[in-house]
């Protein structure tokens, strides 16, 4: 597992250090970096890894069951569990738009529709929800959505925009050539005001990227967008599932039919520069949860976490 040349095996990871999703700063270490997939979630994950990087691996959406097995495995290394969730998916086999909709309670659908009515009758003509599939289609969606998502609050707070580099979209056009890729824009007031884009990965869509105008954040256009998106995508008949991929949302909650317990899991060589690596990410992270609990003990953290977004 752990040859003399494998060591400089990987990629440089920055590991963030953050608190209520802003980034403090970064420690940059070489690990490979395993992801598992919905498919290898929903079977327990990987039983062997691939050789570790210079400083260990970095493993993503690893199923918590299977954590007690990794944890004995990996005896004398430095094993952290840098954040669980659970990991959200809709199996859309089987299933049309109808279906996926009626699981949602009857409180919820009429909030949903009402997000839609009042957000048409705010502009003159509604609004439009428009989709692109091909390499043509996908260029321009990414041209479009990529001035909309350096506005969000993704973009400015997280870093987590849309990537619109060159060899971002290079990629984007290429896959979209092998039909793999469904993107959608909501047009209201004659412009773009919220995006959604999807890879699609075995017959999967990949929950890559939801961004909205946030001049417009009061009528939930992405919420809008995304029910739109559903029934679009129930209606072409082909995909087996809808990924949420890691992490956990309330949007990601409200809007999956299921899920599995996961986490990402840190493991690092025992080296002295780790430990210190690991005390520090433990250390702000208990500051985080301690700030989080005394918000949520004064009722004031869904304010102060929309402050922050602004």
């Amino acid at each position: 597992m752990d040859g003399q040349g494998e060591q400089e095996a990987g990629e440089t990871v920055a590991l963030r250090i953050e608190i209520a999703g802003r980034p403090l700063g970064h420690l940059r270490r070489r690990l490979r970096v395993v992801a598992h997939d919905l498919g290898a979630v929903l079977t327990g994950g990987q039983d062997d890894l691939p050789c570790a990087g210079r400083d260990g691996w970095l493993l993503r959406s690893v199923p918590k069951v299977r954590l007690p097995v990794l944890e004995e495995r990996m005896k004398g290394w430095l094993v952290s569990v840098r954040q669980d969730y659970p990991r959200h998916y809709i199996v859309m086999e089987g299933e049309g738009f109808d279906g996926w909709w009626q699981g949602f309670s009857s409180k919820t659908r009429s909030t949903l529709s009402r997000k839609a009515r009042r957000l048409s009758e705010q502009f003159d003509g509604g609004f439009a929800v428009r989709s692109y599939r091909t390499a043509g289609e996908v260029a321009e969606f990414m041209d479009i959505a990529g001035a909309l998502s350096d506005r969000t609050y993704q973009a400015r707070l997280m870093q987590a925009g849309l990537p619109t580099g060159q060899a971002d979209v290079a990629d984007a056009v290429a896959a979209a050539a092998e039909d793999n890729i469904r993107a959608f824009l909501l047009f209201a007031g004659g412009r773009a005001i919220a995006y959604l884009y999807l890879p699609v990965e075995h017959d999967i869509l990949v929950y890559a990227h939801l961004g909205y105008d946030p001049d417009f954040a009061e009528l939930s256009p992405g919420t809008v967008l995304h029910v739109e998106a559903m029934r679009m995508l129930y209606d072409e008949g082909r995909f087996r599932a809808f990924d949420f991929t890691e992490g956990d949302g309330a949007h990601k909650a409200q809007f999956g039919r299921a899920s599995v317990a996961c986490a990402d899991v840190l493991i690092l060589r025992p080296a002295l520069r780790n430990r210190a690596a690991l005390a520090a990410m433990r250390g702000i992270d208990g500051l985080a949860a301690h700030g989080k609990a005394l918000l949520d003990r004064l009722g004031v953290r869904a304010k102060v976490k929309a402050l922050i977004r602004r």
